[in-house]
């Protein structure tokens, strides 16, 4: 079951290395799971936070051939059902994944119109100027920018998909700002808001202390120890 839309976007309040400290607090997941690596780039990182519901699919641009080109009917349908707002997250399947493209302005424009606040491809996209014009507000992640679009085809639809380390499944709850994107597990999302606000106030006393007149390295640690910073 999902969250309430007053929910979602207080998690959107939050800057995402916030959100990671309160999901590592509170997740029973390895800390080094659940996040893209740096290889992920956040292609407009003057936007605010973005959240939303995992639409997955593996795809390629970039298999020689004829110029055949699927449809994606399959894609656009899962992204019409799925609980709003929701982020398309394509892993690039092909043959060279560094020429790969997934979206343009033309794909960016129909997904918001369907509810798509966000794309994360672990390849390349296109459109930069075009796409905040005609889908002012869409977000992207991908590897970087690429020129041409190639031969899109998708493979599969709904699938677990690995996003530069992060593995993503269907409906999963995403978070993304300008440092990057990771998962929050559906389990513990109603709890992540109350967390972050600790991690803030926590972070808040930690800066106070240390540009404050009293501070000595040794009575950083100790107080920090202690928790009473």
């Amino acid at each position: 079951m999902g969250l309430a839309r007053e929910e979602l976007d207080r998690l959107a309040g939050f800057d995402s290395p916030t959100i990671a400290n309160a999901v590592e607090v509170i997740a029973e997941r390895d800390c080094t799971d659940g996040y893209a690596s740096v290889d992920l780039r956040c292609i407009y990182p003057d936007l605010p936070p973005v959240v939303g519901y995992a639409v997955t699919a593996k795809a390629t641009t970039t298999k020689p051939g004829p110029a055949v080109y699927n449809r994606n009917t399959a894609f656009w349908k899962a992204i019409e059902a799925a609980p709003k707002p929701a982020i398309a997250v394509i892993e690039s399947a092909g043959p060279g994944e560094a020429r790969s493209c997934h979206v343009g302005d033309v794909m960016a424009t129909l997904a918001q119109r369907l509810g798509i606040v966000a794309f994360v491809c672990s390849g390349g996209v296109r459109d930069y100027q075009a796409v905040r014009e005609e889908a002012p507000g869409m977000q992207m992640f991908a590897k970087g920018l690429v020129v041409a679009h190639g031969i899109p085809q998708f493979i599969e639809v709904g699938c677990t998909v690995d996003i530069c380390g992060m593995m993503v499944q269907q409906g999963d709850l995403l978070h993304g700002d300008a440092n990057g994107i990771l998962t929050i597990p559906l389990d513990i999302a109603d709890r992540v808001v109350g967390e972050a606000e600790k991690v803030m106030r926590h972070e808040d006393a930690c800066r106070k202390f240390a540009r404050g007149g009293e501070f000595t390295l040794e009575a950083f640690i100790d107080q920090y120890l202690k928790g009473r910073i």
